[in-house]
């Protein structure tokens, strides 16, 4: 049974009331992204955090860039809840707003873009399903498919903003044609295995919209744990400011 919360070094994601709960990956995808904000200057941007599930990738990126302003989006109704008791409790309730409903819906104002959109989205199309309903919404993507996050993305997305997303390895075969479909291209790759020795079985990327130039796309490979088990240099250079571990 997984743990009813998860201590950081600076805030407690309580997840009994969530489907999703925290995983290794997502916790390194966004130890990567809130990186990736501060690196490029984006400190002070619009960020929408698409599946905020428990406020967990919202919360890494205020950690790191106090100055954002996210729109924390979750259609289920419990998780957006305790989302937003974990914000209040880490003091973050003026950085991140939750909002609760259909990312597609959500905010009203349609005109609103962002600079920076986020997700760690649905894995499994067309898979079998799970009896349990909330499990479904957060792990099978019945209710956004990928062809409709990237046409949101689209549509949201500020003409110079990034989208970054977290991936199984094989969905890797579904983006070509909806990078074509809705002019976006990718600019970063980072291929996510456990050991040297595992397969990739994630894929963590940045994406922006198509522009007249090719942009160049850059590639890296990270593991997670070394032949010893323990986590890798580059694993805990990432998540150093976060576990309590480290």
């Amino acid at each position: 049974m997984a743990n009813s919360y998860f201590q950081f070094k600076q805030f407690t994601i309580h997840q009994d009331r969530c489907a999703m709960k925290v995983t290794t990956d997502g916790c390194l995808f966004g130890a990567w992204v809130a990186e990736q904000v501060e690196r490029m200057g984006l400190g002070a941007c619009s960020l929408m955090d698409i599946g905020t599930g428990t406020g967990l990738l919202s919360l890494m990126l205020a950690q790191k860039n106090p100055a954002v302003k996210i729109d924390a989006i979750e259609i289920e109704g419990d998780a957006a809840a305790q989302a937003s008791e974990n914000i209040r409790a880490a003091n973050q309730g003026e950085c991140i707003q939750v909002l609760l409903g259909d990312a597609k819906d959500t905010p009203a104002d349609k005109n609103i873009k962002y600079d920076v959109i986020i997700s760690n989205p649905p894995f499994y199309e067309n898979e079998l399903a799970s009896p349990d309903n909330k499990k479904n919404t957060a792990h099978h993507a019945g209710g956004l498919l990928l062809d409709e996050l990237f046409s949101l993305v689209n549509t949201r997305l500020q003409a110079d903003g990034y989208f970054f997303c977290l991936l199984p390895f094989k969905r890797m075969a579904a983006l070509g044609p909806l990078f074509e479909k809705y002019k976006l291209q990718p600019v970063h790759y980072v291929w996510v295995r456990q050991t040297e020795k595992h397969p990739f079985f994630r894929v963590m990327m940045q994406v922006t919209h198509k522009r007249e130039h090719t942009t160049t796309c850059t590639e890296l490979e990270l593991s997670i744990t070394g032949e010893n088990r323990n986590y890798t240099a580059p694993f805990i250079r990432l998540l150093h400011d976060y576990y309590l571990a480290l």
